[in-house]
């Protein structure tokens, strides 16, 4: 399969283009500083979302695309309108999309009155903008005309780790392991967004989480390093 990663050099971005490679696919790498890669089945291309450069040759020739980017600390609220702007190019393309989005737009698991990004049990007051900004993304999606779209929303903690390739699915409400914490490696939701591109589930909109166990995805962070990359998730 030809695909395109938009977001190609990022925490989640390098992931997704090892599991396409892994798995045989011909990946277009885009990136604002994409880098070079020995692999000829890989086309790294230079791609600014902010001002749409080479937005639409993103999406020439490809099957499938996968967005994954995350806006600059102080700029959450440019994360919905770029993702507008990508799917504007996708839609010219007839491309189907898949965007690796926030924890944010899930429903809380102990109260599903909230979503993820309103419950101070997640997301302290000081990360409420990363949080919405993910709610607001997801928002732009369903207003979208484009139709073949798809969100990933990743657990509450996101960080690199190993692949084990074994995840749980669900839908829209935040996954925990039974002792309530909720995350995965970024190597895992690979994985899972590969499998999603591969073949599609029925839902638009539906989240991961690392199977529990001894030898899971993703071990015990210490608190200073979960807590950032539990901003990376929301």
């Amino acid at each position: 399969m030809n695909l395109t990663i938009i977001g190609a050099t990022g925490m989640v971005g390098t992931r997704l283009l090892s599991e396409a490679l892994r798995r045989g696919h011909h990946v277009t790498a885009a990136a604002r500083r994409p880098t070079q890669h020995k692999a000829p089945q890989v086309r790294a291309l230079t791609v600014d979302v902010t001002s749409g450069e080479n937005l639409d040759a993103a999406f020439s020739g490809t099957e499938a695309a996968i967005l994954s980017i995350r806006p600059a600390p102080g700029q959450e609220e440019t994360l919905a309108p770029l993702t507008s702007r990508v799917l504007d190019a996708a839609a010219r393309a007839d491309t189907p999309v898949l965007v690796i989005g926030g924890a944010g737009p899930l429903r809380s698991p102990s109260r599903p009155d909230l979503l993820v990004a309103e419950d101070p049990a997640y997301v302290p007051a000081a990360w409420r903008p990363v949080a919405g900004a993910s709610t607001a993304q997801l928002h732009a999606c369903e207003a979208h005309d484009h139709a073949s779209w798809t969100y990933l929303s990743p657990p509450a903690i996101l960080e690199p780790g190993v692949r084990t390739g074994r995840y749980r699915r669900g839908t829209t409400t935040l996954l925990t392991h039974p002792e309530g914490s909720s995350r995965i490696s970024a190597e895992d939701l690979a994985v899972a967004a590969l499998d999603e591109i591969e073949s599609p589930g029925p839902d638009r909109h539906f989240t991961v989480v690392a199977e529990a166990g001894p030898d899971s995805s993703v071990t015990a962070a210490p608190l200073s390093r979960a807590a950032r990359q539990h901003k990376e998730a929301l």
